[in-house]
């Protein structure tokens, strides 16, 4: 995963959110016997950042379209990740098509400034977003089309787009032993500020950007251990006085297809950007641990018999896709999406979001734009009958 918190944390039908301005165009969800406008152009699932270009993009084209939300308000699942949490792309960086993000171009806006950029958006181009519908089911027709089923309604779309994010299910690491049931554990997705955890020392599990973004903050009130199973090749965050978002962007690495050789190299690594794990160590005091193998009662072990006794534990653990409401034959026998730059080889579905969908750039804020509007011109071209055929590994043969 790169920039992990430039690219939205998702959870399933990436909750969105909103309350929003009398009059604007977001909608709530169904109440009582509503009956919905059941049959679109297109059907967005997910209401995060990439459900909202995707649906700023079809806006433009004048398509008829609707926003699948599991959550109650636009940028529910930014509002609810841990209180200090910051982008790593810079404001200028972070804003989605025909909307600056405001501020300070270079300074890094907090999940709550993101939040209400992402509702604002939403109402500034009155985008059709359904609010706490999450989606069960999405099938592909015979004839067809697809159909989505919510808890309250039965949409039909000639076209489905999946913007759920990468971050989907909150993932734990299964080890050998029994953890004492005493010890606070907590997915970084429920972490919030030290303040919430108990006195004594804090073990956080997992190296990557959440991990030690969060390991910094509690080494400030708590002894505190970070166990990284794996180093990561750390960048800077600003480089010669210029965001390091600058530099992909002006020396053109941030496009670079995964196609390409350096792009299938560098999708098979995570990135870890700002403050590594030695500098925690030597300038507040936290203590680095391999991994974690295996616990027993109050203490757990790590490679080479190294051992903690935690009053609390922050499993840093990341995140794994969740499609079995996806009942088209478009997955890998790992569960994977099989896509080119999102169209897969069912005629008329398409991913948008992931993390390298098709570029470095593909799951961050100011970049996730680029591939939908690559995908609204797929769609109208289905649309009007010349889309390109698609071959059996859901490859266009012209991209």
């Amino acid at each position: 995963m790169w920039a992990t918190f430039a690219g939205a944390p998702v959870a399933h039908s990436e909750q969105v959110s909103g309350r929003p301005a009398a009059g604007m165009g977001v909608t709530s969800g169904l109440m009582g016997g509503e009956e919905p406008m059941r049959d679109h152009d297109v059907v967005i699932v997910g209401g995060g950042q990439a459900g909202l270009a995707m649906g700023h993009a079809l806006a433009q084209r004048g398509l008829r379209f609707v926003i699948l939300d599991a959550g109650p308000r636009v940028g529910h699942v930014w509002r609810s990740r841990w209180d200090s949490l910051r982008l790593f792309t810079p404001a200028r960086y972070s804003a989605l098509p025909g909307l600056a993000f405001p501020g300070d171009p270079e300074s890094y806006p907090g999940k709550e400034a993101v939040a209400d950029y992402l509702e604002r958006y939403a109402s500034e181009f009155s985008l059709p977003v359904r609010h706490n519908e999450a989606v069960q089911s999405l099938r592909s027709l015979p004839a067809g089309g697809f159909e989505v089923q919510t808890p309250s309604a039965l949409y039909r779309a000639e076209q489905v787009v999946i913007a759920t994010g990468p971050f989907q299910r909150p993932w734990l690491p299964t080890l050998e032993g029994v953890i004492d049931p005493g010890i606070l554990q907590l997915h970084s997705s429920e972490y919030r500020n030290p303040a919430r955890l108990p006195a004594g020392e804090v073990l956080v599990v997992g190296g990557g950007n959440s991990g030690v973004q969060i390991a910094a903050e509690l080494a400030r009130t708590h002894p505190t251990s970070l166990a990284i199973g794996e180093r990561l090749t750390r960048l800077p965050q600003r480089l010669l006085g210029r965001s390091l978002f600058w530099w992909l962007e002006s020396t053109g690495l941030i496009r670079v297809s995964v196609d390409s050789g350096f792009g299938r190299r560098a999708s098979r690594r995570e990135v870890l950007i700002g403050t590594g794990p030695e500098t925690l160590a030597g300038e507040l005091g936290v203590r680095l641990l391999p991994r974690v193998v295996r616990s027993a009662g109050d203490r757990l072990y790590c490679e080479g018999d190294e051992v903690v006794r935690p009053s609390s534990i922050v499993w840093a653990t990341g995140f794994r896709s969740e499609y079995g409401w996806v009942h088209a034959p478009v997955f890998d026998a790992g569960g994977r999406p099989v896509h080119a730059r999102g169209v897969t080889a069912v005629r008329g579905l398409y991913f948008l979001g992931l993390s390298w969908l098709h570029t470095r750039g593909s799951a961050l804020l100011g970049w996730v734009g680029r591939d939908a509007e690559f995908l609204a011109t797929r769609i109208m071209s289905i649309k009007a009958g010349s889309d390109v055929p698609v071959s059996a590994r859901g490859e266009p043969s012209a991209l």
